[in-house]
């Protein structure tokens, strides 16, 4: 559970680094990500879940 939370608290930090040095850019994708089908984002958002479990999987192995 640990690992978990730990895991959730790096999530909140990487997010909120890229908003406080990025605004205007994390702006811009967010608009991109309003024009694109549902489909293209759930199958993005299956490869990005797929690519963290093969890392999680190397890392912990």
């Amino acid at each position: 559970m640990t690992d978990f939370l730990t895991a959730l608290a790096l999530v909140l930090v990487i997010e909120g680094l890229f908003l406080a040095v990025f605004p205007h850019r994390i702006r811009q994708i967010l608009q991109m990500l309003e024009e694109m089908t549902p489909e293209s984002l759930r199958y993005g958002g299956l490869a990005v879940a797929a690519l963290g479990v093969f890392f999680v999987w190397l890392l912990r192995g």
